[in-house]
């Protein structure tokens, strides 16, 4: 995987991770919100890169909210 892609995985895995009120240690990382999270981050990064209207377009294909 590339630097990119990495990134935006770990982001991903925050987004999917519950974590201990108190100590902070990682009691689950619950996949489905993993998958949907990180498909998302990839939706938004490629949408950003295009003009306006394409970009609208891709987004709504995809049921991603700006």
């Amino acid at each position: 995987m590339n630097e990119r892609i990495k990134k935006l995985a770990e982001q991903a895995r925050e987004f999917a991770t519950t974590r201990h009120p108190v100590s902070n240690i990682v009691l689950s990382v619950n996949s489905e919100k993993f998958e949907e999270k990180f498909a998302e981050l990839i939706i938004m990064d490629v949408a950003n890169k295009l003009e306006p209207v394409l970009a609208s377009e891709i987004l709504e294909l995809y049921g991603v909210e700006e």
